[in-house]
């Protein structure tokens, strides 16, 4: 029994009747399993957010749970004598932890001693500056010091109208120079002219002399 013959239109026709149900099944899976897997992710954001007791959908008060925690932290330290003794070490334990206490310790007393010796000179140059300024302290409280706030008005008045003259001193200048220029080149002008004029002239006057014209 000989199978009825295809053409190729006929096959693709089929083929694809045949692989979109297949298709839209597969897309309906792949999107299903997409949001279950949103849905888990989400869950557990939830349960790390809110704890167990979030599922209840009452709202969690942090700032009552922090003081409830810190209460019973306080409780159990106070009974605890260990606790009390490792409190009160805290500010030595911070000092042990610093990294410079290593040098404190590694460096000794005749060190130190050395090192502030040797800055002598400078240390002495700036108590000598700080005993200066100590005696200026007076001129620095003096009334006109003190006028100072009221004079800033006046002093920024000064530098608008100070500004204000350079912009127009800028603009003589420019105009100083342009007419410099001007007569710099009415010079040249005139001085090239009367070249001319004295060239003429001393070819009109060189036949009544009877010397030879160049």
């Amino acid at each position: 029994m000989e199978l009825p013959a295809f053409s190729s239109e006929r096959r693709t026709d089929v083929l694809v009747e045949t692989s979109l149900p297949d298709l839209r099944t597969a897309e309906r899976k792949m999107e299903g399993s997409g949001v279950e897997d949103l849905d888990t992710r989400l869950q557990a954001l939830e349960k790390r957010v809110y704890g167990e007791h979030g599922k209840n959908n009452r709202p969690v008060k942090c700032a009552e749970s922090l003081a409830r925690i810190n209460t019973a932290l306080a409780n159990t330290a106070n009974k605890r004598e260990r606790v009390k003794i490792l409190h009160k070490k805290i500010e030595d334990l911070l000092k042990f932890l610093d990294p410079q206490f290593t040098d404190y310790i590694a460096v000794p007393d005749a060190m130190k001693l050395e090192f502030i010796l040797a800055e002598e000179d400078f240390l002495r140059s700036q108590a000598a500056l700080l005993e200066q300024v100590n005696n200026l302290q007076p001129l620095l409280d003096s009334n006109h010091i003190k006028a100072v706030p009221e004079l800033t008005t006046k002093v920024q008045r000064l530098s608008q109208i100070h500004i204000k003259q350079q912009d127009q001193n800028e603009e003589v200048s420019a105009e100083v120079r342009k007419l410099f220029e001007e007569y710099n080149k009415m010079m040249f002008l005139l001085s090239k002219q009367f070249a001319q004029w004295d060239e003429t002239l001393r070819k009109l006057e060189a036949p009544k002399q009877g010397q030879p014209i160049e």
